[in-house]
């Protein structure tokens, strides 16, 4: 049955809107993955190929309408930012706005949505404090369909070699790809997603299992000599072996 969502976040972080604007709207790839920048105006083209920008006026507002996104899913997709300076413009606050129609298995829809709102917001805020204004080599990659199960994100963490009782906030090293040893800050850590910062990346874990899905790797890696296909190559390698073993 559709029905009509709506999930509203509002939040602050320690740098200029013009910044945040800049991440929102030309920046994707530093925290959720790239996109087609807008077209400057109401009216023009928006991301993800068939939106329409809604609202411009920079660095305070963007808002972007789509129709029919994702077949089956969605029928009506709508994302709206409100950039508020603080602190004589040194400081943000950000109202973000997703709302829509659902057609499909409302609540499970709602609810993979709703978390994965926390983790790519909580990602902006890394992007921005850390790496911004640098752009990322971005990969993605998914776990073969084994790893469709809540499980799942248990065993990632196993085979990172991260401590049952390692929160959010902790240094520590990881079991990375070709058996390498990552130095990391867990940024991130729910029952659904772990997000890990090193020195110039952050790799973000999906636990898409509790939605019917395979795990997910995202990487953001802001070297100067950042290369995206051999992060993906490297991390399916290891999300596979992952899988093969457990």
């Amino acid at each position: 049955m559709s029905k009509e969502f709506e999930i509203v976040r509002e939040f602050e972080v320690d740098v200029p809107p013009e910044r945040v604007w800049e991440a929102v709207t030309t920046g994707t790839g530093g925290y959720l993955w790239p996109m087609d920048p807008p077209e400057p105006r109401v009216g023009g083209k928006g991301p993800f190929g068939g939106s329409t920008v809604t609202a411009w006026d920079p660095p305070h507002r963007y808002a972007h309408r789509s129709e029919d996104a994702g077949p089956g899913v969605q029928s009506l997709n709508l994302l709206d930012h409100t950039i508020e300076p603080r602190d004589e413009g040194r400081r943000s606050r950000v109202r973000y706005v997703h709302s829509g129609i659902f057609t499909d298995d409302w609540n499970n829809q709602y609810d993979g949505a709703s978390k994965h709102t926390n983790f790519h917001l909580h990602t902006l805020c890394e992007y921005l404090t850390h790496f911004a204004p640098r752009r990322a080599a971005f990969a993605r990659l998914d776990g073969p369909r084994t790893s469709a199960t809540p499980r799942a994100l248990a065993a990632v963490g196993r085979a990172l070699g991260l401590a049952d009782d390692a929160a959010a906030g902790t240094k520590t090293s990881v079991r990375g790809p070709g058996g390498g040893t990552l130095d990391v800050v867990i940024d991130y850590r729910s029952p659904y997603f772990v997000g890990l910062r090193t020195g110039d990346a952050l790799i973000r874990f999906f636990g898409r299992g509790s939605w019917g899905a395979p795990l997910g790797i995202s990487i953001h890696d802001f070297a100067p000599d950042a290369d995206a296909e051999a992060d993906r190559t490297a991390w399916q390698d290891w999300l596979n072996g992952v899988f093969s073993r457990s």
